[in-house]
C-alpha cells in the first residue's frame, strides 16, 4: 500500500492512527507543525511533513504521492477553513477518512457540531471517495480535568445525569486504520461509541477505583459552569459551546450505543474502567 497521510498526527486520535497503521506495516506520513514534539509523541522513524493548515502550499506538499488521507484537526475558529482546504487539495486521492462527531449538523446550536456538519457537506460534494467517522464523546475529554482533580479531588460540568456512550480514542483510531486499509467503506458514515452509556458520576467512581482515592463529580447549573470555565482561562466561544453541548447531552444526544467498533475491528471497544486504569497515574496523588 502507498503512504497514508495523517493530519492532526500529534493529537489524541491522530497519534494513535499513526501507531495503528505502523503496526500493520502501512507507510505513514504525519502532517505536523512541530517536528520536535512530533518525534516525542510519535517516536523516531515516522516520516514527517512539516507544515501548517494555514499554509496551503505545505498541505499540497504533504499530499504529494499520497493516495489515502486521515483528516482531523484541533478545534478552533478556523477548523472549517483548514479542513475544507485539505479536502480541496486532496482531489485525486483514492480515499479520505474524516474524523467527525456525533451530533454533526449544519446549523447546530453547538458551533463544533455545525463546523463538522459543514466539513462533512463539503467532503460529500468533493467527489473524493470518502468515509466519515462520527465519534461519540471521547473518554480522553476527562483528561482536561486533571489539574482540578489532582488539586481538589473533584471536577465539574453541567451534564446532570446524562448517559453518554463514551469511546476510547484508541478504538476510534483502530476503526480509522481499518477503513483506511480495507475496501467496502467508501460513501459510508459510521457512528462510533463505547460499549455502554455511563454518567459522569460513573466516571468519577471508576477514576476513584483506578487512582485509589475518592474523586467526585459535581453537577453545576449552566451559568455557574460557564463562569468557572471562563475564569479558568477558556475562551468565551468555547465555554458557550461546551455549555450548549452539555445541554444536548442531557437530552440524550450521545446515549445510544452501536456495534460498529466490533464489526470493523473484530473486538469489543474498551470500557471506561479500562481507560481509567490506563491513565490512573495521571490522577494519583504524588
Amino acid at each position: 500500500m502507498t503512504t497514508v497521510l495523517v493530519t492532526g498526527a500529534t493529537g489524541k486520535v491522530g497519534s494513535r492512527v499513526v501507531q495503528e497503521l505502523r503496526a500493520c506495516g502501512v507507510p505513514v506520513r504525519a502532517f505536523v507543525r512541530d517536528p520536535d514534539r512530533a518525534a516525542a509523541v510519535l517516536g523516531r522513524g515516522v516520516e514527517l511533513a512539516v507544515g501548517d493548515f494555514a499554509e496551503p502550499e505545505s498541505v499540497r506538499r504533504a499530499l504529494a504521492g499520497v493516495e489515502r488521507v486521515f483528516l482531523t484537526s484541533g478545534d478552533s475558529l478556523y477548523k472549517v477553513e483548514y479542513e475544507t482546504n485539505v479536502i480541496d487539495a486532496a482531489a485525486g486521492v483514492r480515499r479520505l477518512v474524516m474524523l467527525s462527531t456525533v451530533g454533526a449538523e449544519v446549523g447546530s446550536p453547538v458551533g463544533l457540531f455545525d463546523w463538522h456538519g459543514r466539513i462533512e457537506r463539503h467532503l460529500r460534494g468533493s467527489g473524493i471517495p470518502a468515509v466519515v467517522l462520527q465519534a461519540s464523546h471521547l473518554m480522553s475529554n476527562v483528561l482536561a480535568f486533571r489539574e482540578t482533580i489532582t488539586q481538589a479531588s473533584r471536577f465539574f460540568l453541567p451534564v446532570g445525569k446524562a448517559r453518554i456512550a463514551m469511546i476510547d480514542p484508541r478504538d476510534v483510531a483502530a476503526v480509522a486504520a481499518a477503513v483506511l486499509t480495507t475496501d467496502g467503506h467508501d460513501g459510508k458514515t459510521y457512528l462510533l461509541t463505547g460499549p455502554e452509556a455511563i454518567t459522569y458520576h460513573d466516571v468519577a467512581e471508576r477514576l476513584s477505583a483506578a487512582a485509589g482515592r475518592t474523586i467526585t463529580f459535581v453537577d453545576l447549573p449552566d451559568e455557574a459552569a460557564w463562569q468557572r470555565l471562563v475564569q479558568a482561562g477558556m475562551p468565551e466561544w468555547l465555554a458557550d459551546d461546551l455549555v450548549a453541548l452539555c445541554g444536548l447531552l442531557r437530552e440524550g444526544l450521545a446515549e445510544p450505543t452501536t456495534g460498529t467498533v466490533q464489526a470493523l475491528t473484530g473486538r469489543e471497544p474498551r470500557d471506561f474502567a479500562e481507560f481509567a486504569r490506563h491513565h490512573a497515574g495521571l490522577f494519583r496523588l504524588c
